[in-house]
């Protein structure tokens, strides 16, 4: 068996892994080695991979950034930030239709600014806002959909670890990739607070209402939210100013970050110990599943397949759109079985290439970072959509007494908002770049 045919042989198998519940990491590493070894036909060859591939994945300096960013969002977390964010948003949307949904949409766009992980932002958010929503007559169904779907907004608003790991896997520059992301993050959360208002309507018992609040009260509970400010502008500021490189803007924020929480008085040394602990089980989660994806990505290198799929995409004269909308519905599709890192670890060396020799009329550096973030869009899809997205099931295991049917059939209403975001972010490319312009 030649090592081209090896190399498409590792799909399938490697799905039969996905599907026996091995951990992906090591369904990957287990086909990339596996592949390396029937490939090559020699131990040596394979030992001498399995040193060096590992000694040369963690050695990038670029991979130091995930630890920081990582443990920012454990402070953020502890630092009672997400419950600033939550009554400042409160006090000036509550009163409306739908307010007090809007406000955790709002609360969740700040603290992704902040935190960087789809999980964390919902399972922060929820502990913060549910109990209010269940105050005012929102229905279940309704309070975690609404949750679910603001919590994808941690992984678009920069700092985001998964925009970390597809800038190292293409070689484009984090600064501009976050900054890239920002005006998509903004219409993600615009759209999600349309959505609401467009389905209280429509569903008038779905939420109920709450009282104004004064203005000099929503004017202190704005003054509130200046650590979330001040770290946000200085991180991504700083990055993008030249006054620190994103790594140094990690572990910059990290350490603001951990100092607001202490001054808060919200960071004992228990709590300290927690978040250092998270952090390093979090990191080790990542780097073991990157680890898999560089043996994996080794051996399809070794076996062609990407640039046999390159060749072949390129010689059948397809347009170069409908080679995107076919890649972008395999990531819909996928990304409600998988998990956002996973499949941009998986997938991004073998289609990457492909869209690299297309011709959207855009320089390769653009090219890459829109295709970036309507990837990452697409894959946040994927967390909120049944029967496996992963916020749903935060959500639920914090609210037991909804039904997830329930929490599916609204939900759908954001995957909606979703997909036209997509589609519009496709049609105008502008959209995404146009503050990479200067």
């Amino acid at each position: 068996m030649t090592s081209l045919e090896l190399g498409y042989l590792s799909f399938p198998v490697l799905l039969l892994l996905i599907f026996l519940r091995a951990p992906i990491g090591l369904a990957m590493m287990i086909c990339g080695l596996g592949g390396l070894y029937f490939a090559t036909g020699t131990p040596a060859i394979f030992l001498s991979k399995l040193k060096n591939e590992t000694y040369s994945t963690f050695s990038s300096y670029s991979l130091t950034i995930i630890p920081m960013f990582l443990l920012m969002g454990q402070f953020a977390t502890h630092s009672g930030m997400s419950s600033s964010l939550f009554k400042a948003a409160e006090s000036w949307l509550g009163h409306r239709k739908g307010g007090v949904a809007m406000a955790a949409v709002g609360a969740c766009a700040g603290f992704g600014a902040i935190c960087g992980s789809s999980l964390a932002t919902a399972a922060t958010m929820s502990r913060v806002a549910l109990p209010e929503l269940r105050r005012y007559g929102y229905s279940g169904g309704f309070s975690t959909a609404t949750l679910a779907a603001g919590g994808t907004l941690g992984i678009l608003i920069p700092p985001s670890v998964i925009l970390v790991i597809y800038a190292i896997l293409t070689e484009q520059n984090i600064a501009k990739l976050f900054l890239a992301a920002f005006v998509p993050g903004i219409l993600a959360a615009i759209g999600y607070i349309i959505t609401i208002s467009i389905y209280v309507r429509l569903n008038p018992d779905s939420a109920g209402t709450r009282e104004a609040v004064p203005y000099g009260e929503r004017l202190r509970a704005l003054m509130d939210v200046w650590p979330v400010l001040l770290v946000f502008g200085l991180v991504v500021g700083g990055i993008y100013l030249g006054w620190f490189t994103p790594t140094e803007g990690a572990a910059v924020g990290a350490a603001g970050t951990g100092l607001l929480a202490l001054f808060s008085g919200n960071l004992t040394w228990a709590i300290f110990k927690d978040s250092i602990v998270q952090t390093a089980m979090s990191t080790a989660m990542i780097f073991f599943i990157v680890l898999g994806a560089s043996f994996y990505n080794s051996f399809l290198a070794l076996s062609q397949v990407p640039q046999e799929l390159s060749g072949w995409v390129v010689g059948q004269g397809f347009s170069p759109w409908t080679v995107l909308m076919l890649i972008l519905l395999f990531y819909l599709v996928f990304g409600c079985l998988m998990d956002s890192l996973s499949m941009i670890l998986l997938t991004i060396p073998i289609f990457f290439p492909v869209i690299s020799v297309l011709d959207f009329g855009m320089t390769p550096e653009h090219l890459a970072i829109w295709f970036g973030i309507l990837v990452l869009i697409v894959v946040e899809v994927g967390l909120i959509t049944p029967p496996v997205g992963m916020n749903l099931f935060i959500i639920n295991a914090m609210d037991r007494q909804t039904p997830m049917t329930e929490t599916y059939k609204a939900v759908l209403w954001f995957v909606i908002s979703d997909i036209l975001r997509v589609v519009l972010l496709v049609l105008f490319p502008s959209i995404t770049l146009f503050l990479l312009a200067g």
